[in-house]
Order: structure tokens, then C-alpha cells, then sequence
């Protein structure tokens, strides 16, 4: 999900909106060619700048997220935002000496004593556009990798989340100028024009439909784009996979956030003879996650209105084509008003395929359940739909974990757990087909801001002379051996 909405009308240029991203660009074109290529000192100083300032605003931040869900615990924003941004920045300034040195790379025989090499230099000034599902960690994450690749960056926060995005650029303020960092915080306007700059590189993370629109747009310029989008990521449970193991694992990441993320299970695979004992460990693990849904400062509110409503739309659907729903609060908790835009722990039991709930990504506390007879049928279902995010397979079988990793494609996969993989800082995160293009975090995300320059540095003497007119003997002999 992303502040941007509809990218197909073109701005005017008497647009004030535009003309003053267009001014506030200029000005970190002209800081950039005063320093277009920060050292390592100057890059590690505006990481240490910014750590210390996410550590002191973190109270802030956490109030402002919580203001606008309506519901969010504080415990879950400083463990899904605060920590994975600290440890991502901690991260980089340990290993970014390391990724600014250029590397060598072989050369051809015939172009001998020529040296190549590859450096990494700043793209200029990128773009990144967040979404409201985690307003901190996917403003900082990019954020990070882009200055430490030492470039200027428009962050572009969600209207969806007004109170955390006035917290960032209060916090960002205090560490750079607008020459170095600019928040925006005008939302779907702002987002929107942002794509139709002549950026040096714009990341984006929203819903496939809006990556496209962001993606027709940016194309105009030709601006390069890391598109991290979202669709159902699959999560199956093997023939030995082991329900006790399994489900609080499912049900820790699918509820986290109230299933508004993009890398949580949006639909579960089990062998049919399992279904009943799943559907009987979830209404035993789920209490004991959230024993009360509805006065629970843990479980977090739906981000507004319109978003409840599509998910209360989702369920209507369903119900009505006939599927069963299995609510997985307590018996005596079922009755109980929930308050505004709180959706309660709920299963769909064996969906048919032209329901929403199942051609729709669910962003909420919805799980749907379908049986398979054979891991291959399970595998088959995966891969007749859009290549998702991520991944989920339980089961120690080796041999069934390598045939799900060797016959599915998906940005990323977490065996015998959930979600794990994003938080590492050392692994690459990002889509495939309809669930994203390109990767950031940890050294691809400081690779993906840069301009990976190819140099050749030839000797006194070239080699390449030998082939150089008039063609006579030595070049046909040569040519002779070259294409033996």
C-alpha cells in the first residue's frame, strides 16, 4: 500500500506542487555536484547522525504510529520498526568501508596489461516512496542504503499516516538539510508528482496495481526503479510438517500488525487429512497470543476506514459463495464489541478460486485455508499464480524442502518460520513478476543506489594495437587463432 494514487493525468507545469519539488530537486542537484562523491567519513557521519536521532525520537514515533492506526502497541513498533532500522543501520557503517572499495575484475588476454575494475559511485538524487503499513522501517531502511551509497534523497511519506510522517521530518530535519534530505509530507499529491521527476533512481513500495501506474510514469524520464510490491505469499505446511511447530509460527507473523504487512502468510496449503487439526491448533494458539482481542493494546486497528471495509467486503464475498468462516477468538469473547476498526482473528476454510479473498491481497487478520492431496498439487497451486513476495514451507523432509525451493519462484523464502528472511540485514529483499523489481537491504541496497562504473586503464603499450589498419599477415593470423 502507498500514498500514490492515480499516475495517469499529467501534471501542469504551473502545478505549485511541482514547481516546488522541482526547485527543492535543483537544489540537491547543485549540493550533489558541489559533492558528488561523499567519502567514507562523511557518509559514516550522517549514519551515526541518524541512528542517534531514530534512538531519540523513538517515544515520538512510537505515539505517532499508534495515533494512526487508532491501535498499535508500542512493543510492536520498536520491534518491527525501531530495531530492524538501529540494527540495518549498525549494519551498514560495520561493512560499508568494505563495499565503497572498488573491485578488480579480470581482463581478456588480448587487451593485456589493461586493468579493469568496477566503482560504486552515487546515483545523484533518488526518490523513495513510503507506504503506511510500516511508516518508520520502509522511510529508514531505503534511507539508509541511499546515503550510504552518498546520495541526496526525496522521501515522500503516506497521507495515511500524517502523525509519524510529521515525526520523520521533524527527526530527519535535525540530521540533514533539505540539500541532503527532504521529507514530504503531503502525501498522494506530493507522491504522485515526485514520479514524474527526472530522478537518478526512485523506490517505491506499494501494491502491484500503483507499481505499474508508478512504473508507466517514471518511464517518461527514464528513471531506473527498485519496485517492491506485495500479492499472496503462500505458506505451506508438508506432509511431516508438525502443527505444534507450525501454527504458532503462522500466527505470530499473520497477526502481527494486524496482518498489514507484506511478507505476512496470505493463505495457508495443508494436507486435507490436517485441515481439522490446523483449524484445532489455531483456536488454541491464537488465544493465548491475544486473549482479548477487542481491550488488547496489542492487537493493532485496521489503518481507517476505507481499508476496513474492503476487508469486511472480502468476508461478505466469501460468505456469501459459500465458504466457511472459523472465528478464533475464545467462546466468551465473541460477542464482545470489538471498537472502531478492529477485525477479530478469522479463517476461511477451503476457498474457491473465484473468490476476492482469493485473488486479492488481504492486508488484515484473515487466513484463508485450502487442503491438497500431494506436495506437487500444492506446488502446481503456487505456480499457477503471480510469483509472490515471499514464500513459507514447514516440514524437515529435506527432500520436500528442496523440491518447493527448486519448482516455486518467490522474492524470498523462510523455511520452518515466517517472515525471518526481510530481517536479516544480510540478505537482499525484493519481489519477482508481479511482487517487485530489483533488491535492496544490507549491500544490495547500497549497490542498488549506486552506479556500478565499469573502468578500463590501459599501459604505455596496447595489445589492441596489433588489430589496429592496415589489416594485413599478423592480423589475419592473429584473427586466425582468436576465432579457432
Amino acid at each position: 500500500m502507498t500514498a500514490v494514487r492515480d499516475l495517469r493525468q499529467e501534471q501542469p507545469e504551473t502545478n505549485p506542487t511541482k514547481l516546488e519539488l522541482q526547485r527543492l530537486m535543483a537544489r540537491q542537484q547543485a549540493a550533489f555536484r558541489a559533492n558528488p562523491n561523499p567519502d567514507l567519513r562523511q557518509r559514516q557521519d550522517r549514519l551515526r547522525r541518524l541512528e542517534k536521532a531514530l534512538k531519540q525520537h523513538a517515544p515520538a514515533l512510537c505515539d505517532a504510529v499508534n495515533q494512526d492506526f487508532g491501535r498499535r502497541s508500542s512493543y510492536e513498533t520498536r520491534l518491527l520498526e525501531i530495531f530492524p532500522s538501529l540494527d540495518n543501520i549498525r549494519h551498514v557503517r560495520r561493512r560499508l568501508r568494505g563495499w565503497m572499495r572498488p573491485k578488480r575484475r579480470s581482463t581478456s588476454l588480448w587487451f593485456w596489461p589493461a586493468r579493469s575494475k568496477v566503482v560504486f559511485q552515487p546515483r545523484g538524487v533518488v526518490g523513495i516512496i513510503v507506504p503506511w503499513n510500516y511508516p518508520i522501517y520502509l522511510a529508514i531502511s531505503p534511507l539508509v542504503s541511499a546515503i550510504a551509497a552518498g546520495n541526496r534523497v526525496l522521501l515522500s511519506c503516506s497521507e495515511h499516516t500524517p502523525a509519524t510522517a510529521a515525526v520523520l521530518k521533524s527527526l530527519l530535519a535535525s540530521v540533514f538539510s533539505d540539500s541532503e534530505v527532504a521529507v514530504l509530507t503531503e502525501g498522494a499529491e506530493t507522491a504522485k508528482v515526485l514520479t514524474t521527476l527526472p530522478l537518478d533512481h526512485l523506490l517505491f513500495t506499494g501494491n502491484t496495481k500503483l507499481g505499474r501506474e508508478v512504473m508507466r510514469t517514471a518511464s517518461e524520464n527514464l528513471t531506473s526503479l527498485t519496485l517492491e510490491l506485495g500479492g499472496k505469499c503462500p505458506t505451506i505446511l508438508g506432509p511431516e510438517a508438525e502443527m505444534i511447530e507450525a501454527t504458532p509460527r503462522i500466527f505470530r507473523s499473520k497477526l502481527m500488525n494486524a496482518g498489514q504487512t507484506c511478507v505476512a502468510p496470505d493463505y495457508v496449503l495443508v494436507p486435507h487429512a490436517q485441515i481439522s487439526s490446523f483449524v484445532e491448533h489455531a483456536k488454541f494458539i491464537v488465544p493465548q497470543l491475544y486473549p482479548d482481542v477487542a481491550d488488547n493494546a496489542d492487537y493493532t486497528a485496521i489503518i481507517n476506514a476505507k481499508h476496513f471495509r474492503r476487508l469486511q467486503d472480502l468476508l461478505a464475498d466469501a460468505m456469501s459463495k459459500g465458504a466457511e468462516i472459523v472465528d478464533l477468538r475464545p467462546i466468551d469473547m465473541r460477542d464482545k464489541p470489538l471498537g472502531k476498526h478492529r477485525i477479530p482473528p478469522l479463517l476461511v476454510i477451503n476457498p474457491s478460486p473465484d473468490m476476492h479473498i482469493m485473488q486479492q491481497e488481504i492486508f488484515g487478520p484473515i487466513l484463508p485455508v485450502m487442503g491438497y492431496e500431494t506436495l506437487a498439487e500444492a506446488i502446481h497451486f503456487v505456480n499457477t499464480r503471480p510469483r509472490p513476495l515471499a514464500l513459507y514451507y514447514f516440514g524437515h523432509n529435506r527432500t520436500h524442502q528442496q523440491q518447493v525451493l527448486t519448482q516455486t519462484v518467490s522474492g524470498g523464502v523462510t523455511l520452518n518460520d515466517t517472515v525471518l528472511h526481510v530481517a536479516q540485514s544480510d540478505l537482499p529483499f525484493g519481489g519477482v513478476g508481479e511482487s517487485g523489481i530489483g533488491r535492496y537491504h544490507g549491500r544490495e541496497g547500497f549497490e542498488t543506489f549506486s552506479n556500478q562504473r565499469s573502468i578500463l586503464k590501459q599501459g604505455p603499450w596496447s595489445s589492441a594495437n596489433l588489430l589496429a589498419p592496415p589489416y594485413g599477415k599478423l592480423a589475419n593470423l592473429l584473427l586466425k587463432f582468436m576465432i579457432r
